[in-house]
C-alpha cells in the first residue's frame, strides 16, 4: 500500500536510518540540490505537540511517542512530496513499514563509532540516555535489519561528508528516474 503526495507520487525520497546516520544534515543538502522542500517527522512531532521530543518521552512515554510518530509519518507521506526525513524509531511501526512499500527509501547506514562520534553524549536522544555506545549497539543490532528490508537502496555514510552522501543519494534518485 503506498500513499500518494499532492502531486500523484509522494516523496521524492524517503531517508531512514539509526541516531547520528546523517538523516537531517544529508537530507537538507539533497532537498537544496533537488529544489525541494525537506520534512522531518521528528520536527513535525515536537511542532505539533509545542516540546521537544525528549520532554514527550519522560512526561508520556515512549508507547505515546511512537503513536505521534506513526501519524506524523502517514501524514508526511501523504502530503509531502520533496525530502522526507524519518526518525530513527519510526520504521519500528508495522504500519509505517507497510505505508513505506512502493517508496523510493534510502538507508542511511552508520557503523556505531560514526554514530557515537555524531550524537555524543546527546540528552536530546532519550533512548540514548546513559551508555551511549552500549544503547547504540543495541539500537543498531535490532534495527538494521528492519532497514535493510524496508530501503531500496543503502548508502553508507562512515569516512562521507554529508555532501558527499546527498551526491551519492542524488546519483541513485537520478539513475532510477529517468
Amino acid at each position: 500500500m503506498s500513499e500518494n503526495g499532492p502531486r500523484g507520487r509522494g516523496p521524492v525520497v524517503v531517508l531512514i536510518g539509526a541516531p547520528g546516520a546523517g538523516k537531517t544534515t544529508v537530507g537538507t543538502a539533497l532537498a537544496g540540490r533537488l529544489g525541494v522542500d525537506l520534512r522531518d517527522t521528528d520536527d513535525d512531532i515536537v511542532a505539533a505537540q509545542g516540546r521537544e521530543i525528549s520532554d514527550i518521552f519522560l512526561t508520556d512515554g515512549e508507547p505515546f511517542f511512537r503513536e505521534l510518530e506513526e501519524q506524523a509519518v502517514a501524514a508526511a507521506l501523504a502530503e509531502h512530496d520533496g525530502v522526507l526525513s524519518l526518525g530513527g524509531g519510526a520504521v519500528l511501526s508495522a504500519a509505517t513499514q507497510e505505508r513505506l512499500a512502493g517508496h523510493p527509501v534510502v538507508y542511511l547506514e552508520v557503523g556505531l563509532a560514526g554514530a557515537a562520534r555524531r550524537v555524543g553524549l546527546n540528552a536530546s536522544r532519550p533512548l540514548l540516555v546513559g551508555n551511549v555506545r552500549g544503547r547504540l549497539k543495541t539500537l543498531l543490532d535490532e534495527r538494521r535489519p528492519v532497514y535493510t528490508r524496508l530501503a531500496r537502496w543503502t548508502v553508507p555514510t562512515d569516512n562521507h561528508t554529508p555532501d558527499e552522501v546527498a551526491d551519492l543519494v542524488l546519483k541513485l534518485i537520478e539513475e532510477n528516474n529517468p
